[in-house]
Order: structure tokens, then sequence, then C-alpha cells
């Protein structure tokens, strides 16, 4: 695996802050060269100045992720600057809380677009690219929602799902062009996904936002955690204890969880253990 990462390159969308932010740092403290991929070019600088600050190259690049040809424009200004990439991050997302028929088909569209469509994108640029160089390694950001199907956040849910099934499909597609996959599927880390949560119920919002306040893991250790299982060209990467448990639930008991879950939703037992 790492005979295909020898180039130390890699594309990251989000890369403004957060989880995207942390990875980019940690490999700019290796010598990494980092494509810093964010819809904000302000905080694009700002990652590029700490990739640099910590030893490593950094590449700004404005991108939008629901433009396919921001993504395409990505991929060429890769090659053309350092002669690809080994490694692509699509990591780009945003939240959006509430029963499914109180959010708007605006809003939807909005999730789906970024979470989902923004990381279809960015596999359909980069794909030829890696096939072209004889291989690298796909990084897509889900989240455990993609199976635990948490109420309230259909949206979420919804989008983190199809990427963890687009992911399992691209392994087994992408095998035989040296190109390994990985998922990334964390609970709740220490992000600023909350800066973009959109939520018209105070209730369901102040849920949510206790669920991450509580949280002991900072996305530095989420990105060690995922930077080792690229490494070892691992596919599922569940770094939190949690994330795993429910995991297994979930796979080994499915109608159990399903049955319990919704017991004790509709029973507010998970309201009362957040205090809200």
């Amino acid at each position: 695996m790492k005979k295909r990462l020898k180039g130390q390159r890699i594309f990251i969308t989000g890369a403004g802050s957060g989880l995207g932010r942390a990875v980019a740092g940690r490999l700019g403290s290796r010598h990494w060269r980092v494509g810093v991929a964010d819809i904000d070019p302000a905080r694009v600088q700002e990652t590029v100045s700490m990739v640099q600050a910590a030893g490593g190259q950094a590449l700004a690049i404005s991108c939008d992720v629901t433009r396919p040809e921001d993504l395409e424009a990505a991929a060429a200004e890769m090659q053309t600057a350092w002669g690809g990439v080994d490694v692509v991050m699509n990591n780009a997302g945003v939240a959006v809380y509430g029963d499914m028929e109180t959010i708007s088909l605006e809003r939807w569209r909005w999730i789906v677009d970024i979470n989902l469509m923004g990381v279809i994108h960015g596999c359909r640029a980069f794909i030829p690219v890696l096939a072209s160089q004889g291989g690298g390694h796909i990084v897509n950001v889900g989240s455990y929602l993609a199976f635990l199907s948490a109420p309230g956040s259909a949206c979420y849910n919804l989008t983190k799902a199809g990427i963890l099934s687009l992911s399992e499909t691209l392994r087994i597609e992408l095998a035989e062009k040296n190109i390994g996959v990985s998922v990334l599927l964390p609970s709740f880390f220490q992000t600023h996904l909350m800066d973009q949560l959109y939520c018209d119920d105070p209730e369901k919002k102040a849920m949510v936002r206790t669920l991450f306040a509580r949280s002991t893991w900072p996305a530095d250790r989420v990105a060690e955690r995922l930077i080792a299982a690229v490494e070892k060209n691992r596919f599922y990467v569940l770094p939190q204890w949690d994330a795993k448990l429910l995991w297994r639930v979930k796979r080994w008991l499915p109608d159990f969880y399903l049955k319990t879950f919704a017991f004790l939703y509709r029973r507010r037992v998970i309201q009362k253990m957040l205090g809200i």
C-alpha cells in the first residue's frame, strides 16, 4: 500500500476546518504535498499556512463540491503542480436535523448536492487520474449514522448511507486498477460540522449540539486513526468504540436494534439521557 503513496500527494475537500484541516496538518508534518480545497478562500489560506509551517507543501484550491467542473479543474491542477495525486479525500459536508416531513425539498437537495453528489463528483474527477498513474487511494468520509439510522437525521443519514454504498462498490470495481478505497464512519467528535447545521427546531438542535459538545475525541485523533487505516489499505474505518459496537449490533441483530432504538426514542429515554 505504501508503495502507492510514495509520491506523498493528497487532495482534500473541506480542508478549511475540522477533520480535513487535521489530516492536512498531520500529513504536512510528514512533509506531504497537500491540495487544500474548500469553498471558503480564507480558510483555505489558513490551512495552507498550517501545512507549510508543519514542513509540508500546500496548494490552495478554491472548490465548490456541488460543481463537477470545480473537481475536474482541481484534478488538472494537482497533475500540473505535482504530476498527480496519491490520496483523494472526499470530506466536505454539512448537516440537517429534523423530522423528514418537516424538511423542505430545497433543504433536501442542498444536503444531497453537498454530501453525496460532492463525493460522486470527486470520485468521477480523480479516478481517471489514479488509474492512469497506476494506482492510489480514495477516502470517502461518511458517518456511523450511515448504518445507525438515528431518528431526526433522515437527510444526513441518507447521504452518508449513499457514501457507504458507493464506497463499497468502488472498493470492488477499482481493485483491478490498484486503487484502494476507505470509508470513514466516525461517531461524534470535535469538529466544525455544527457551524453548518440546519435545524429549525430549538429542542432538536440542542440535542445535536449536546452530542458534539460531550465528545472527548478531537479531530486530530480521528485523523491519526484514518491515516493509519489508509496506510494499511483498510476499508471500514470506525475509530471510536461506540461506532464499532453499534456497527456489530446492527449487523448481527438488525431487528433487535431497530425495535430497541424505536422503543427508546418513543419513550424519550435517549433525550433524557442527554439532559434535554
